[in-house]
């Protein structure tokens, strides 16, 4: 749908004219919104204008205009207000050395979507500093990468309510669009998420769960590829149908994995990444080496881990995903590591019935994702509470189901429904509610399974084990963290609670009433 004609918007400015930027660009302007674009770099700014729209609604398209100065940048859009920028940079310094080259040229009627991954505090402090000039800073967390930035992502805008409330219906248009069975009718993947730092805080946990899933999948990869000795184009099968039916249906990494698993090289290559080969496989030319947190070029995923430890929320599959990642970035380090520990390949498996395999890998892979979903929502819940941001967590799985890399229908599914049932209830522990606690009881049998095989053949599964050692500690009644309390006590006199004793169990988080004197000073 083209802008309204009662609308004040006709051109929206993009800053960055990166992937993402140069596919935003695209995306609105065949909504029929005219287009800025700015970038620091002319040949980023040359790269986008090379690129045209593709048709757009009724034949319209907007018109896409770049510039180099940011002066002309800034005074291409509308006098009426409000005018619309949409922030796509890299995190960090690089939106306040922007905010400052645009100086006084960004003032009263300013509405600035940050659409970079950004930390939720630099958000906040955004906000603050920009309020007296009259500028509407909103944190919008975009997923889905430079495809769903071309034909719709999903988002998560967090800040001031009136800006974005003028701004959703073009966030709106833009947006991913899905139904779920309680609704068939489709609707945005967009939501005003809450005020404060809030959009960009949910789109860095959806990132921690991404970070938990795809350690979850490349490690069900690593056991099928080393273990089970099938070829990439088998696994490929095997994520296609896990992808068309059954617990995984729907889910955006299982699908582009049956994709990368099955692409064939070619014996000239492309000349863009893909080596040249006979009957090889694209994926053969990928070495096992993700820089993206060694180099700074991501921080959500770290973030996420920090704010584990900072709220105190469990979250050992995402942060099992994390590690597993810095320690693929060095690899001329793990190298040398490996000839001193002479680690153990991983070992060619004997299994009878590998069909019956997979498919118990299959529900192992599934416990995982889900344990990495509630890791992610419980520290959003967390957080919300703290912060006093109200997130309705319901919501951010509806704008989850399409244009974001977490999009998984079975889940989604049991999420959505099991959250809107409480009804605004506080939901601390997504483990409580009865769905998900009934779909890891019944997968339980087959993670621990696949645990004990793996570990048996020296396949790599940190997130995998670490889903399973969640379930086993966060619902046990007996931790050896008894023995742990009783050595804190006798060399820091700690104190501990009783067993059985009104008040201490189960108690609070708090010292406890006793300290035993087991040696004397």
């Amino acid at each position: 749908m083209a802008p309204d004609d009662e609308s004040p918007v006709k051109r929206i400015g993009i800053v960055g004219a990166g992937s993402m930027g140069s596919m935003m660009a695209l995306g609105i302007a065949e909504l029929g919104f005219d287009i800025s674009i700015w970038d620091i770099s002319p040949d980023n700014v040359k790269e986008a204008l090379s690129r045209k729209p593709e048709g757009g609604q009724e034949g319209k398209n907007g018109k896409i205009d770049g510039f180099t100065d940011i002066a002309e940048f800034v005074g291409s859009l509308s006098s009426e207000d409000p005018k619309v920028l949409i922030f796509s940079i890299t995190h960090g310094n690089a939106a306040d050395e922007v905010i400052a080259k645009m100086g006084d040229h960004l003032g009263k009627g300013f509405i600035v979507l940050d659409g970079g991954n950004e930390h939720y505090r630099n958000t906040e402090r955004r906000q603050r500093e920009l309020s007296d000039k009259g500028v509407a800073w909103i944190g919008m967390g975009v997923s889905g990468g430079y495809q769903s930035a071309r034909r719709g992502p999903s988002m998560s805008p967090g800040g001031d309510k009136a800006a974005v409330q003028k701004v959703l219906p073009i966030l709106e248009k833009f947006a991913a669009k899905a139904s779920s069975p309680e609704d068939t009718k489709e609707s945005p993947c967009v939501a005003y998420i809450g005020p404060g730092g809030s959009g960009h805080y949910v789109k860095t946990m959806h990132n921690g769960i991404e970070n938990g899933m795809l350690s979850t999948l490349c490690e069900a990869w690593g056991i099928m590829r080393y273990c089970l000795g099938m070829s990439n184009g088998d696994i490929g099968k095997v994520l296609d149908r896990w992808n068309s039916e059954g617990s995984l249906r729907s889910t955006f990494l299982v699908q582009i994995g049956a994709e990368i698993c099955q692409r064939k090289k070619t014996p000239k290559g492309d000349g863009q990444g893909e080596g040249t080969g006979e009957g090889g496989y694209v994926l053969d030319d990928v070495l096992d080496k993700v820089v993206q947190d060694d180099d700074s070029s991501e921080g959500t995923g770290f973030w996420s881990v920090m704010e584990a430890a900072y709220r105190r929320v469990t979250a050992p599959t995402i942060a099992a995903g994390q590690f597993l990642r810095y320690a693929s970035g060095e690899r001329a380090e793990r190298l040398e590591v490996a000839k001193e520990l002479q680690t153990p390949p991983p070992k060619q498996a004997d299994v009878p019935d590998k069909e019956a395999f997979v498919e118990e890998l299959c529900k192992a892979v599934y416990a995982s994702f889900v344990c990495s979903f509630c890791q992610g929502l419980e520290l959003i819940s967390k957080a919300s509470r703290a912060e006093q941001w109200n997130v309705d967590l319901a919501t951010c799985i509806r704008i989850w189901r399409e244009g974001c890399i977490i999009q998984s229908s079975q889940i989604a599914d049991m999420l959505e429904a099991a959250l809107a049932a409480q009804q605004g209830k506080e939901t601390s522990d997504i483990k409580l509610l009865k769905p998900v606690a009934q779909a890891l009881r019944d997968n339980y049998p087959a993670l621990k399974n696949i645990v004990l095989k793996a570990t048996e053949w020296d396949a790599v599964i940190p997130s995998l084990s670490a889903s399973l050692e969640y379930l086993k500690y966060d619902g046990s009644t007996a931790l050896p963290t008894q023995f742990m309390e009783a050595e804190m006590d006798f060399f820091g006199a700690h104190a501990y609670d009783r067993p059985h004793v009104k008040g201490e169990d189960p108690g609070k988080a708090k010292k406890g009433a006793h300290h035993y004197e087991w040696r004397p000073a």
